[in-house]
Order: structure tokens, then sequence, then C-alpha cells
């Protein structure tokens, strides 16, 4: 855990209560570890945070609403369309969806944001914290939204979101219950398909040199 998560996170409420629960020596000690790595404030991406994020075809973003409640949404796409644009900032084209735009609208009345990157099959996950910024409306911003536009996408990009990282964590992977695409399975399963090709084809070549053998 980088020192600048624990820094946002780890409110007074939340040390007491992981005093009163007896995890808070286990948090404490790491805090003071990171403390001492001056240089790692946790606060940018690394290549294994780089790549995990481009091979991630969606990701949950929570908003904070004007009265105080969270709203998560679930944004999706081809890997890859949430883009590491460098080592503390995110960007993606924000495509068309129901039009209720709550997360629209809470980015305007308080810009962060919090993002879970699941890897379901690896039993792996991230969290981000970061400030999110709108940008729509003008000229630079049709130029951003096209430039994060993945190739091939037919649905209207409404905006661009822009996120500064503040923060992020690699989660525990336990109670992650393990998940597959039909990409994903797909191909785990091709060598198998192969072998079934290979089989039926071994069947027919025998099935014909025996109907010969009858003929004879």
């Amino acid at each position: 855990m980088g020192r600048r998560f624990a820094e946002i996170a780890f409110t007074p409420l939340v040390k007491e209560q992981q005093k009163q629960r007896g995890s808070r020596h286990l948090y404490e000690r790491i805090e003071k570890s990171n403390m001492q790595k001056s240089n790692d404030l946790g606060d940018r991406l690394g290549p294994s945070e780089q790549e995990f994020i481009q091979q991630r075809d969606g990701f949950y973003m929570a908003s904070v609403s004007e009265t105080g409640w969270p709203y998560i949404q679930f944004r999706g796409g081809p890997k890859g369309f949430l883009r590491v644009l460098d080592p503390q900032t995110l960007g993606f084209a924000d495509l068309r969806g129901n039009t209720q735009y709550i997360s629209v609208a809470n980015l305007h009345h308080d810009d962060r944001v919090a993002l879970f990157l699941m890897d379901y099959p690896h039993q792996s996950r991230l969290k981000i914290l970061g400030r999110a910024k709108i940008h729509e409306g003008n000229a630079e911003a049709l130029k951003l939204i096209e430039s994060l536009r993945m190739p091939g996408e037919k649905s209207r990009a409404e905006r661009a979101l822009i996120i500064h990282v503040e923060a992020f964590d690699w989660n525990c992977p336990q109670h992650i219950t393990p998940r597959f695409t039909q990409e994903e399975l797909a191909t785990a399963l091709e060598p198998m398909q192969r072998r079934l090709k290979d089989l039926e084809a071994e069947n027919k070549r025998l099935r014909d040199a025996a109907a010969k053998q009858n003929v004879l």
C-alpha cells in the first residue's frame, strides 16, 4: 500500500475502527515503512499498474452526489479504452448511455472519483483514487475526444474524462470468484477445440477406411 492511499483512506475514524478490531498495528507498520521510502508516495502508476489497466475491458467508477450519497457506475469497452496517458493521468472517451447524467452532474459538484478495476480470472483488483475533469463543448474537447476514441467505435462519445491519479492500492484477492468472458473462455478452450477437430478428422479417416474394406 502506498503512503498516499493510506493518507486519504485512513481517516481518524478508520484508524479508530482498526484499533478496536485489532488491525491497526499492521497498517501502522506499513505506513511507517512507506514513510521511509520518500520516493514511493504511491501516486504514480508503475509498469504493472499500467499494464493491468490497459488489459481491462471495464471498470467501476464511484462519484459523490450533492447530497453526499455515493454513486457507482460501470464503464465498459474494448480492452485499452481506459488510456494511461502518463503515470498520473488516465483518460477515456465517455460514450452516450442512458442519458441520466448522474455521474456527470456529480463531477460538476465534486471532482473526486474512485475507480475499481477487476481481473476476475486471475483474482486481482486495483483501486484508484483520483480527480476527474470533464472536457466537452468546444473544439479542444472534440480533439481530445477523438484522440481517446477506440478504433471502430460507432457509439457517440459525448465528452472526454481525464482523471488525475491521487493514489492507488492493490486489493486482497480473497473472496474474488473467478469469472470469464467469452473471449477468455475461447482462448482457454482453443487447445481442446483443436484436439476435438483432430479426433473428428481421425474418426472420419478410420470410417472411410473401414467402408472401403467392407466394399472389398
